[in-house]
C-alpha cells in the first residue's frame, strides 16, 4: 500500500510541477521554475528507483542492483540541489549566487559515486554485503550523503520557516508552511538512514531495499512539496468548494430565524420555491435579506423598553457574555413578531438601526444571524424572566 501512495504522489508531484512550471512562466524566470520541476522530478524518480517494481523492472543481477541503489542516493542529491537552487533564486532573485552550492552538490555527487564503486558492494538475499576492504568506502559513501543532505536541509528549513513566519496569511503563507513540513519529512527520511550507518559498522551488511517508515518519509515529503509549490494551482478551487460549504451551513443555521419571520412577514421571500437555485452563496445572501427586510417591516412592533430588560433577565439565566447580545436580539425579534400578529404598536420607535452592508459583508452578517440563530432556540426561558420581571 505504501508503494502505491508512492507512485500516486510521484503522479500527483510530476503533474503539479509541470503546471507551476507553466503558470509561473508570467511571474517568476523560466530558469527559476525549472529549478523546481528538477526537484519535483529528482526526488519522485528517487522514490520510484528503489522500489521492488523496478529493480524487477531492471533485472537480475548485482550490477543492476548497484546501479538502482546509487541512483536512488544521486537522486535524492540532486533533488536537494535543486531545491537549495529553487530557495535561493526565489528569495534573491538574479543577485543569487548560484555557483557555491552547485559545486557542493556536484562535488558530493561524486564522491559518493567514487565511495560506492570502490566499496565493493555484493547482494546477499535482500542485504547488501560489504567485504572488509571495501567497508570504510561504504561508511563514508553514508556519511557523506547524511552530512550533505542534513547540511542543505537544514538550510532550506530554516529559509522556509522565516518566510513561513513573516509572511501575511493567505495561500503565499499556507504553502510555505506545507513546504517547512515537506523539508522536514525530507530531513526525517534522510536520518532515517543513521541506522543504516550503525548496522553497516556492526555487521558489514544493510538492507538493500527502502523500509516502510523510510517509505512513508518520502510519500510525505512528495506529498507536501509538492502541495506546498503549487498551491496557487490549486487552492482556488478548494477555496471555493469551502466557500460554498461554509454558505449552505450558514443557510441551514439561520433557517429557523428566517422560518419565524417569513410566516410573520410573507412578502419578504424574494423567489419562493426556488432558494437554492442560484447557488448556497446567492442563497444565504438573499435569506440574509429577506431577514432584515423582516426585520425593518416589524419595527413599529418593537418595544423600545425591551432590550434593556431582556439584557438583564439573559444574565440572570446565566447566558454566557459572549451570547447575551444574541439572546436580546432573538427576544425582542420574537416579541415583535407577537406583537404584530396582535396588531399592537408601540408610539415610540427604537433607537434607528443601521441597514447591514450585506453586499460588502455577507460572511459577518450570516455569521451574527446564525447566532442570533441559535439563540432563537432558548429564547422562551430568558423571555419568561422578562415577563416575571415586568410590573403587573
Amino acid at each position: 500500500m505504501i508503494e502505491t501512495l508512492a507512485y500516486y504522489l510521484c503522479t500527483a508531484g510530476f503533474a503539479g510541477f509541470g503546471y507551476k512550471l507553466i503558470e509561473a512562466r508570467r511571474s517568476q524566470p523560466v530558469r527559476t521554475m525549472w529549478f523546481l520541476a528538477g526537484f519535483g522530478i529528482c526526488i519522485a524518480t528517487g522514490i520510484l528507483v528503489l522500489t521492488p517494481a523496478m529493480s524487477a523492472l531492471a533485472g537480475p543481477g548485482p550490477v543492476a542492483e548497484w546501479v538502482l541503489s546509487l541512483a536512488g542516493d544521486e537522486l535524492k542529491l540532486g533533488a536537494i540541489g535543486f531545491a537549495v537552487a529553487f530557495t535561493q533564486s526565489v528569495w534573491r532573485g538574479e543577485g543569487a549566487r548560484l555557483a557555491p552550492h552547485a559545486l557542493f552538490t556536484a562535488a558530493t555527487m561524486a564522491l559518493l559515486a567514487v565511495c560506492f564503486a570502490l566499496s565493493g558492494p555484493q547482494r546477499v538475499g535482500d542485504d547488501t554485503v560489504f567485504p572488509a576492504a571495501g567497508l570504510p568506502f561504504a561508511l563514508a559513501d553514508k556519511v557523506l550523503f547524511l552530512v550533505y543532505s542534513l547540511i542543505s536541509l537544514g538550510l532550506l528549513f530554516a529559509v522556509f520557516v522565516r518566510s513561513a513566519w513573516h509572511a501575511a496569511p493567505g495561500p503565499l503563507r499556507a504553502g510555505l508552511w506545507l513546504l517547512v513540513v515537506g523539508v522536514g519529512a525530507a530531513a526525517g527520511w534522510t536520518f532515517w538512514d543513521v541506522d543504516d550507518v550503525v548496522q553497516l559498522a556492526r555487521t558489514a551488511r544493510i538492507g538493500a531495499r527502502e523500509d516502510v517508515p523510510s517509505s512513508v518519509l518520502a510519500a510525505v515529503t512528495i506529498g507536501f512539496v509538492a502541495a506546498g509549490a503549487t498551491l496557487s494551482a490549486w487552492s482556488p478551487a478548494v477555496s471555493s468548494v469551502i466557500g460554498r460549504v461554509r454558505a449552505y451551513r450558514a443557510y441551514r443555521r439561520i433557517e429557523p430565524l428566517w422560518t419565524a419571520l417569513r410566516t410573520a412577514v410573507p412578502g419578504i421571500a424574494l423567489d419562493p420555491g426556488r432558494e437554492l437555485a442560484g447557488g448556497a452563496e446567492f442563497a444565504l445572501y438573499r435569506r440574509v435579506i429577506e431577514i432584515r427586510d423582516g426585520h425593518l417591516a416589524l419595527r413599529a412592533h418593537f418595544d423600545p423598553d425591551l432590550p434593556a430588560r431582556a439584557e438583564a433577565a439573559a444574565r440572570r439565566a446565566g447566558v454566557r457574555e459572549a451570547e447575551v447580545a444574541a439572546t436580546v436580539e432573538a427576544v425582542t425579534l420574537a416579541a415583535a413578531i407577537e406583537a404584530g400578529r396582535a396588531g399592537r404598536r408601540f408610539d415610540r420607535e427604537p433607537d434607528p438601526v443601521a441597514a447591514p452592508d450585506t453586499e460588502a459583508d455577507v460572511a459577518a452578517e450570516a455569521a451574527w444571524l446564525v447566532q442570533v440563530s441559535r439563540a432563537w432556540r432558548r429564547r422562551e426561558a430568558v423571555a419568561e424572566r422578562v415577563e416575571a420581571a415586568t410590573p403587573g
